[in-house]
């Protein structure tokens, strides 16, 4: 069965959903301070940010924290859309853009800083190509990283690494305990 069908369970240290008795972690808050260097790093600059996937909405407080002009969202979730849009009910500088990020491509305009953190999405695979379109010069970009090492499943070219010690409990996402956080700067 496709993510975006299944009804979500949320707890206050994770996300997740069921399936023949197995239990897959969406997200989980031991990575909360992954969230936070992701936010600090593409909000280095100010500006509009572009985040892709609400998830916990760990990595949106962190990027309203800064001083930035815009945060545009974007959630395909039916049980998590509701939930960002109760967060961002009080904040007038973001925006909540519902559905999938690739067939709403068109509603994006160019951004100082860009994350990427989605969960069962079946055009990641468009990321990487799509990322320049909605790039500011001098703008950054950095994504959810489940790879080990300074490889990227995104082919993105020119990405430095920030390494980050983690301790994840087990889960069905990540279980290492070196975190590489993608850095792309245009």
């Amino acid at each position: 069965m496709k993510y975006i069908n299944q009804p979500l369970s949320f707890n206050n240290d994770k996300i997740f959903f069921e399936e023949s008795e197995v239990e897959s972690q969406v997200m989980m808050n031991w990575e909360d301070s992954l969230m936070s260097a992701s936010a600090a790093y593409v909000c280095e600059g100010g500006g509009d940010i572009l985040e892709m996937g609400f998830g916990m909405g760990i990595s949106a407080g962190y990027i309203q924290s800064h001083s930035i002009d815009s945060h545009t969202i974007v959630e395909n979730h039916p049980d998590i859309i509701p939930k960002a849009q109760l967060w961002a009910s009080d904040k007038p500088n973001v925006k909540i853009i519902k559905g999938d990020w690739y067939k709403n491509i068109d509603k994006f305009k160019t951004y100082d800083g860009v994350f990427f953190d989605t969960y069962g999405d079946k055009d990641m695979n468009q990321f990487s190509s799509s990322l320049s379109l909605f790039m500011k010069s001098n703008g950054r970009a950095s994504w959810w990283n489940s790879v080990t090492g300074s490889n990227n499943f995104y082919n993105i070219p020119d990405v430095t690494y920030e390494i980050i010690n983690v301790d994840p409990p087990t889960n069905n996402y990540f279980n290492h305990d070196k975190y590489y956080l993608p850095k792309k700067e245009f």
